[in-house]
């Protein structure tokens, strides 16, 4: 069995980065972060551009997996999570998720003139809520109070409300493919540093220890990805918490690694990679935690050993 990219996934996965690249590069990133920060003394928000939101639901992006009879394009998750990836890779901001899985379910969502958020796993907290059109699964938008958030560019508020559980899985894998999409961007990063950076008059990429950091980045985000696309094509529960784990740890550990070959430049604000680090943090606790991801797991091993020891 083949489970490489079909030319078809391939050519989606370059059309939503020629896009992204163009519409949303280090400028507009630059650009919200920006807008974000003179947001947050007015109470949060500021980092969802309505126009690309619109540009994206125009793309399709949020109506990729409704069926054509609904007005959508008719994909499956694997594709999702190849679209996915590359908006991870280019760290758009905003519930990319929660306004995905609301197409077809709440109106303008899937065109992206409505903003969808959803709650997430750490208590009462819902990232962009004073941006938000709708929460998934309630009915209008709660009212919240401003909590300080790590990203500048995921405003986090505190509220009444919870995750529903039926969009978990699928909210968890997408959460999964942002984060290995962001993974893959840091060992791009660390590499480029790496080539271009000069110490004794060598690059640093020469030195063995540099060239082991790397490797080990590009191992993790491989690894997750592989996960990631397997998980989108069986669908199964445990392959996707199995999915979220690793990617989540490909995207924390792929940042930090990352600073560390950029050295003190990279801990300066003009280097974007304690962005992506920032966003890996929030990512890892919502849809599905590290915890609840091996939870479960652990449930799947004992009831196999158990269906094991039962069997005559």
């Amino acid at each position: 069995m083949d489970f490489q990219p079909t030319p078809e996934q391939r050519d989606l996965r370059a059309g939503v980065r020629d896009l992204l690249a163009g519409r949303y590069g280090r400028d507009a990133l630059r650009a919200s972060v920006a807008r974000a920060e003179a947001a947050e003394a007015d109470g949060g928000g500021g980092a969802v551009d309505r126009g690309l939101w619109r540009e994206l639901g125009e793309a399709g992006f949020f109506s990729l997996r409704l069926p054509e009879s609904e007005g959508g394009v008719g994909l499956g998750l694997p594709e999702a999570v190849v679209v996915f990836e590359e908006a991870g890779r280019a760290l758009v901001p905003g519930p990319l998720v929660a306004t995905h899985l609301a197409a077809g379910v709440v109106p303008g969502a899937a065109s992206g003139s409505a903003v969808v958020t959803a709650f997430d796993l750490r208590g009462p907290l819902v990232a962009h809520l004073g941006e938000a059109d709708a929460v998934l699964g309630t009915d209008g938008v709660p009212a919240g109070e401003p909590v300080r958030s790590a990203d500048p560019l995921t405003p986090l508020w505190r509220a009444a409300g919870a995750l529903p559980a039926e969009y978990r899985d699928a909210g968890a894998l997408l959460t999964a493919a942002l984060q290995a999409g962001s993974a893959l961007r840091t060992v791009e990063l660390a590499v480029r540093y790496a080539g271009e950076r000069e110490q004794f008059g060598r690059p640093i990429g020469s030195f063995q220890a540099v060239k082991h950091l790397c490797s080990r980045m590009l191992v993790r985000a491989e690894v997750a990805r592989t996960a990631v696309y397997a998980a989108a094509v069986t669908g199964d529960p445990a392959e996707i918490a199995t999915a979220k784990l690793l990617a989540d740890g490909a995207a924390v550990r792929g940042a930090r690694d990352c600073l560390q070959v950029h050295g003190g430049m990279g801990f300066t604000w003009e280097a974007d990679v304690h962005l992506h680090l920032k966003r890996a943090w929030v990512r890892a606790e919502q849809w599905r935690t590290a915890a609840g991801a091996e939870e479960l797991l652990a449930e799947e091993l004992l009831a196999e050993a158990l269906e094991r020891d039962a069997a005559p």
